[in-house]
């Protein structure tokens, strides 16, 4: 089975076109949240950081560039994904 992680990495290649992203599992930093405890799908994969260079986030402010992706994984989200911390450039950013 695949994981949320890697799910979410291929959806977000895909999406803006990049060979430049990174999705780093950082659920167990959040263990003792409430959702981590209620027996949170995907294995428990609820928190993660997301790095992403892509062109096409040239001339996006940070909202567009935020809305992008939190629309792309609105899936995951209404699924059990908790939380986002997002780092997204255009290349020379």
């Amino acid at each position: 089975m695949i994981s949320l992680r890697e799910r979410m990495e291929v959806k977000l290649r895909d999406a803006f076109a990049s060979t430049d992203v990174q999705v780093i599992d950082e659920s167990h930093k959040h263990a003792g949240h409430i959702v981590h405890e209620g027996g949170a799908p995907h294995g428990g994969e609820t928190h993660f950081r997301v790095r992403i260079v892509s062109p096409a986030f040239a001339g996006k402010s940070r909202v567009e560039r935020h809305r992008a992706v939190n629309a792309l994984l609105a899936g995951d989200f209404a699924a059990g994904l908790h939380a986002l911390a997002l780092d997204l450039r255009a290349p020379g950013e």
